[in-house]
């Protein structure tokens, strides 16, 4: 199966897409040897994110292993994962990230 979508680390819970991807296309991500295969719930524009399982209002996006923002609404494993409902956490000085330890 050829890979259409990245997973970087294997915690994260979204990947990025390397091609544009139509609603209900397939998506096939992977990191190392672990592959995912799911339904794209709407259009996935190249580059953009894609939830490979379902993330809740308030759970953190990981990717790289690492909080890149917070889920603003439900996302569908499959959905799309951008502004329309990530907050992104990243060099926001407002906001007090979470910090294991």
């Amino acid at each position: 199966m050829i890979r259409n979508a990245i997973i970087i680390d294997a915690g994260d819970n979204i990947a990025t897409v390397l091609r544009d991807i139509a609603a209900g296309g397939e998506v096939v991500a992977g990191s190392g040897e672990e592959t995912v295969v799911l339904a794209a719930a709407e259009a996935i524009p190249f580059g953009h994110k894609v939830a490979v399982r379902a993330i809740a209002k308030g759970d953190e996006i990981l990717k790289y292993g690492a909080v890149i923002g917070a889920a603003t609404a439900d996302i569908a494993r499959g959905a799309h994962v951008h502004v329309h409902n990530v907050v992104s956490l990243r060099g926001r000085g407002d906001l007090e990230i979470h910090k294991e330890g």
